[in-house]
């Protein structure tokens, strides 16, 4: 069966919860619509975080990051609320994720948004 976009973010247990140590992620196939255009946005994603007691499954974050292809969002929103996601799957112990959008009419985006647990 083939696979389909999903929001659905699946995690695993960490398998050295006794250990801090760091996961990085980068996703340079990220796209999402232009909120006043329509037109694609194209991105990389990073997502760096040291987990707790769980790990975002590999799979079900591609198909995450595949269901916002065709969504309107703002760059600052569209990573803000990848970090809320992600937050909210795995609680982590901190987590950043970076937005670094393509250069579009002459500006290129960086958006990077944190998350220390407290």
């Amino acid at each position: 069966m083939p696979s389909s976009p999903s929001r659905q973010l699946e995690t695993f247990p960490n398998p050295r919860p006794d250990r801090k140590y760091e996961i990085r992620f980068d996703c340079p196939e990220f796209t999402c619509l232009c909120p006043k255009t329509g037109q694609p946005d194209f991105a990389t994603i990073k997502i760096r975080y040291t987990p707790a007691n769980t790990c975002v499954e590999l799979k079900s974050l591609k198909l995450y990051l595949w269901s916002y292809r065709n969504d309107g969002a703002f760059h600052e929103a569209v990573t803000n609320q990848i970090l809320d996601d992600l937050v909210a799957a795995v609680a982590p112990h901190s987590m950043v994720v970076i937005g670094d959008f393509m250069v579009r009419g002459g500006i290129h985006t960086v958006v990077e948004a944190r998350y220390d647990a407290k």
